[in-house]
């Protein structure tokens, strides 16, 4: 069906704008930051930041009703998120034994199409935009955790693995009134 067609290459157009876009983000950061760990911290503040807004789309577009503990938000963040952003479905693996500690996986990376690291750009991390954003988002739904990168492809090794680890349940704060 023709309508389908030009979806599905509106969509891989739109991706490959954000991809494009994204890339001269990561660009401009590295000329105005002296250092990649100042450029990791600003990409992560800036996932922060768009995670904080984008739960509550998220949420109003899936209509996923909250999760009842870490793993069943880990495949609610694999399984639909992961899809209804980036296109991708990243497999939830490597828990730890506690349940408290994850690993995503990602098969593909769409934020690194076109992207290679310069020699004098080794530590920068360059979807650290992607753990803010998890790390935003959780917080707004009461979820403390830390996000960090442990594999990327853009270093060489086989697949992206980003490391999730539960914290703790924050408690809600409700306005005065509201309780």
């Amino acid at each position: 069906c023709f309508g389908q067609e030009t979806r599905a290459m509106d969509i891989r157009l739109n991706s490959e704008l954000f991809t494009l876009t994204y890339g001269a983000l990561v660009t401009q950061l590295c000329k105005d930051y002296e250092n990649d760990e100042e450029v990791n911290k600003q990409l992560d503040k800036m996932g922060y930041n768009i995670g904080v807004r984008l739960i509550e789309d998220f949420l109003a577009r899936s209509s996923v009703g909250r999760c009842q503990d870490f793993r069943e938000t880990a495949d609610v963040i694999a399984k639909v998120a992961f899809k209804m952003y980036l296109g991708i479905t990243p497999s939830v693996t490597n828990w730890s034994p506690a349940g408290d500690e994850l690993s995503l996986i990602l098969e593909s990376n769409p934020l690194v199409d076109f992207v290679e690291l310069p020699d004098n750009h080794s530590s920068l991390v360059y979807s650290n935009l992607l753990c803010g954003v998890l790390r935003g988002a959780l917080e707004m739904v009461q979820m403390a955790v830390d996000v960090k990168f442990a594999q990327d492809t853009l270093r060489g090794d086989n697949v992206t693995e980003i490391r999730m680890k539960f914290i703790k349940r924050m408690e809600e704060n409700l306005p005065a009134g509201d309780e």
